[in-house]
């Protein structure tokens, strides 16, 4: 099988949460001394995604309206093939990649924008405010936003709102409000540049800018798109369909690869089928593929530390550089964050996740050999975990072994070329 589709009616109908199923307890959030952050939660967060945060419910229903949303953007995704991929690297592995950029914002964030929007819309909350990186958890957002009918506010990390222009011109599309962080709109952003003019920006002082205007206004709650568990938990319906097309294909995967910055597309890739390994019925290998000018679970510290700069949110036990860390001005913006989900780093520290890094020339090398024989052309941050599916393949080229290797395809690269060029004309640097 080449492609394996999914009717509608096999889009999953309930999300499946971790927590219930971790080898020991995940560390709950705490404030800092002298301040309240998890006090702030329920003025900051949609009450309904605290709720899921927290939950420790094995599965919790997808409501019918969210169903129909995610069915009308696209679910089921197809899993194919990468045959042609298989055939150049003259590999024995079969290598199969789950299809997320299909969405119309062409990522896998929008599985958990249209749930948040969904919430938000059901409190009566009248704006959404968040940060991104590549841009791709802002269009998701603008867009989940628009369909519900309440207001979008976007912090893109000023690097990334000038490398990709356009994917500001697709928020501004669902009426998004876009502006480059550090910006002039809030005390974190004037203080910043005020005293760092022209700084790059970081995806932890985009949170900060987006959680003080959400905390300024009752009407008005953070979103966002990444790091927190019911982010993760909405984004397990890419695993669920795994498995089910796995089945279909008659297919037990022997390695699981995703790109990982905050840890969404990766958790939501894999979680489904690591409860198999958690409780002793699997062998598969999940690996976790990042920068490495950003190696987060490869070189940070497993520790509590803040989710953004200034410290308004909890800390949160994770692998963590420092929430003050800025990383290089790479391509791969959705991968330049500072810390990692809480669950994820739990399984890692625990040894359940492999953790690899890549070099920036190598990922768009890797993702120009797919576009070239798989016809798709890849987000820099999916090229990270296309880069290492390659190394896998090239492993069983040399012992043999007939593995199957799947990756999560998160995102398309057709707001990238930028990243491209500078890699195919010689300019692109490594960023370490």
């Amino acid at each position: 099988m080449y492609r394996i589709d999914l009717p509608t009616y096999d889009v999953p109908k309930k999300w499946y949460n971790i927590n219930a199923d971790l080898p020991i307890d995940l560390p709950k959030p705490k404030s800092s001394e002298g301040k309240d952050q998890v006090g702030d939660l329920p003025n900051m967060l949609i009450n309904e995604c605290l709720k899921q945060e927290l939950s420790n419910k094995r599965y919790i229903k997808i409501p019918k309206e969210v169903r129909e949303l995610y069915q009308r953007m696209g679910r089921g995704t197809p899993l194919c093939r990468a045959k042609g991929l298989e055939e150049k690297l003259n590999t024995p592995a079969k290598i199969y990649y789950k299809r997320e950029d299909t969405s119309p914002t062409g990522s896998h964030k929008l599985n958990s924008a249209i749930a948040q929007a969904y919430f938000a819309k059901k409190e009566g909350v009248e704006k959404l405010t968040t940060e991104t990186g590549a841009g791709q958890w802002g269009t998701a957002l603008s867009l989940a936003s628009s369909l519900m009918d309440i207001d979008c506010t976007v912090y893109m990390v000023r690097v990334s709102f000038e490398q990709k222009p356009f994917r500001k011109s697709i928020m501004q599309v669902y009426d998004g409000n876009v502006y480059p962080s550090p910006s002039m709109n809030t005390e974190v952003g004037r203080k910043i540049n005020k005293e760092t003019p022209n700084h790059p920006g970081s995806l932890g002082i985009a949170i900060s800018e987006a959680v003080e205007e959400a905390l300024a206004d009752e009407k008005t709650k953070y979103s966002l798109g990444s790091v927190l568990n019911h982010v993760i938990l909405h984004q397990t319906v890419i695993g669920q369909e795994i498995k089910t097309q796995l089945e279909i294909a008659e297919e037990e995967a022997d390695t699981v690869i995703a790109c990982v910055g905050g840890g969404s597309n990766f958790g939501g890739a894999v979680f489904p089928l690591i409860k198999d390994k958690i409780n002793g019925n699997s062998n598969t290998e999940f690996i976790a593929v990042e920068p490495a000018a950003c190696p987060t679970l490869t070189q940070g510290e497993y520790k509590y530390d803040f989710g953004d700069n200034m410290a308004f949110t909890p800390l949160l036990k994770m692998f963590t550089l420092g929430h003050d860390f800025v990383a290089p001005s790479d391509h791969a913006g959705g991968l330049r964050y500072h810390g990692m989900n809480p669950q994820v780093s739990l399984l890692a520290n625990e040894g359940y996740i492999t953790s690899k890094t890549a070099l920036q020339t190598d990922v768009f090398a890797a993702g120009q050999l797919f576009a070239k024989t798989e016809g798709v052309i890849p987000a820099p941050e999916t090229n990270h975990a296309i880069k290492v599916a390659i190394d896998e393949a090239k492993k069983c080229k040399e012992t043999g072994e007939e593995k199957t290797i799947v990756i999560n395809f998160s995102g398309h690269g057709l707001m990238d070329y930028k990243g491209y060029a500078s890699f195919m004309d010689g300019t692109m640097e490594n960023s370490i």
